[in-house]
């Protein structure tokens, strides 16, 4: 059963009770990401949500470690390019004293000048880790060309010169300006009564005021958009064993009608073990360990991206094969049969991942922020079964455009050995 509840100070209270279980999973999300940030506050959303676990005024970060563990329950969060969560998952008896531990960090961490110092270290050698991940650092490689000088083509950790120039200071006036009531979602999933519930999120929220900064503009306003990508081709050399491959196409804004057949498109492609990429680069050539599509949707737009690393000298026979496969989709309909595995794979897929009591808390988060409503899960499926053929093919010839495609490539591979596509 699903509830929505908005507070007088505007935040956002989404609910589903799930009676079977003996858990609650309890989300707070701000609604604020790497999107958000000037080139100067590069990385400060994700600094932010470090910050939260370093101690609050009752409590210290060892305090709160403890807290958790002593409930039984787990504790984390994470950072998007438009939004920051933080989320406790416990035994249903124990969410009163979830509320409790997740507000305080909320409302009151400390942000001490030494801890904030003491973070810029740890984040600056999270940063080290993805640059000597060929796989993450090709995706992040890819952001920027694809988005340019877009926030959208920064990484949400932020750049060593930003973390560097991070002071106590402009990171509090950061946090000041963006975590208010009314860019706040508090959504909760599991065994619980709705009136409890409310009871503790008028007691921990409720009250809440915010920090009285001047509006913010909505992001729609302040970064639209990129309309093209700043390159069509580019090639980051580095000695590894392998090249590693995102071959980019357009895609879909989250809310988008046809953003489910955008979901089986991308699945048709590369998927899946099953998938057209899948089947045709490593099994049947042998070209690629790993090969892969997924897509990337924002409030505005989206990416549609295809990853592979491979042998240096079969790069090119990779992208070859990806724009084949490309092709394929824009000029035939795929076949019932294998419309139908896919549609079959997707609603599984995603009823196993509504599961439990995180995934429904996610799921209510972002259908709050991105649609401002419940999307209910029949819902989806009667969307997905919607889908024909030829939906399937309309829809590839206005994504998979082969003249406005963009391959960024990281490996040991010279210039003269990578041919111009598109």
């Amino acid at each position: 059963m699903y509830k929505k509840v908005i507070l007088d100070n505007g935040v956002r209270v989404v609910l589903e009770r799930m009676s079977s279980l003996k858990s609650v999973a309890l989300g707070v999300w701000a609604t604020v990401g790497s999107r958000y940030e000037g080139k100067s506050e590069a990385g400060f959303s994700h600094f932010i949500e470090h910050m939260m676990f370093k101690g609050t005024r009752k409590r210290t970060a060892s305090q709160i470690s403890n807290e958790i563990d002593a409930l039984g329950g787990e504790m984390n969060a994470f950072t998007t390019h438009e939004a920051t969560a933080f989320y406790v998952k416990v035994l249903d008896q124990q969410m009163g004293a979830a509320f409790d531990l997740l507000a305080d960090l909320f409302h009151h961490s400390r942000f001490s000048a030494k801890d904030v110092e003491k973070e810029k270290q740890i984040v600056l050698e999270e940063i080290r880790t993805v640059q000597d991940d060929p796989e993450d650092y090709i995706h992040e490689l890819h952001a920027k060309d694809v988005f340019g000088y877009h926030p959208l083509g920064r990484p949400i950790l932020g750049e060593p010169r930003s973390m560097r120039r991070l002071s106590r200071q402009s990171l509090v006036q950061y946090k000041e300006k963006h975590y208010r009531p009314e860019k706040t979602i508090v959504a909760v999933a599991g065994n619980f009564s709705f009136p409890e519930v409310i009871d503790y999120v008028n007691t921990y929220f409720g009250q809440w005021k915010g920090s009285g900064h001047r509006k913010v503009l909505p992001i729609l306003q302040q970064e639209p958009w990129p309309d093209q990508p700043r390159e069509r081709q580019s090639l980051y050399l580095k000695p590894l064993e392998q090249v590693h491959v995102c071959v980019g196409f357009k895609g879909l804004p989250i809310g988008h009608p046809d953003r489910y057949a955008a979901l089986v498109l991308s699945t048709i492609l590369g998927g899946g073990v099953s998938s057209r990429l899948f089947q045709e680069i490593r099994e049947k050539r042998g070209l690629a360990y790993t090969i892969y599509s997924h897509l990337s949707s924002f409030l505005d737009g989206g990416t549609l991206t295809v990853y592979a690393a491979t042998r240096p000298n079969e790069v090119t026979a990779v992208i070859d094969q990806i724009c084949r496969e490309t092709g394929k989709l824009c000029r035939r309909e795929v076949v019932d049969k294998e419309l139908e595995r896919t549609k079959t794979q997707l609603k599984g897929s995603l009823m196993l991942g509504l599961e439990g009591t995180y995934g429904r808390m996610n799921k209510l988060a972002k259908d709050e922020l991105y649609q401002g409503r419940h999307v209910t899960l029949q819902e989806i499926v009667k969307a997905i079964d919607r889908i024909s053929p030829e939906h399937i093919r309309q829809l590839s010839q206005k994504l998979l455009d082969l003249k406005e495609f963009v391959v960024t490539a990281l490996g040991p591979i010279p210039k003269r050995r990578f041919p111009k596509w598109g």
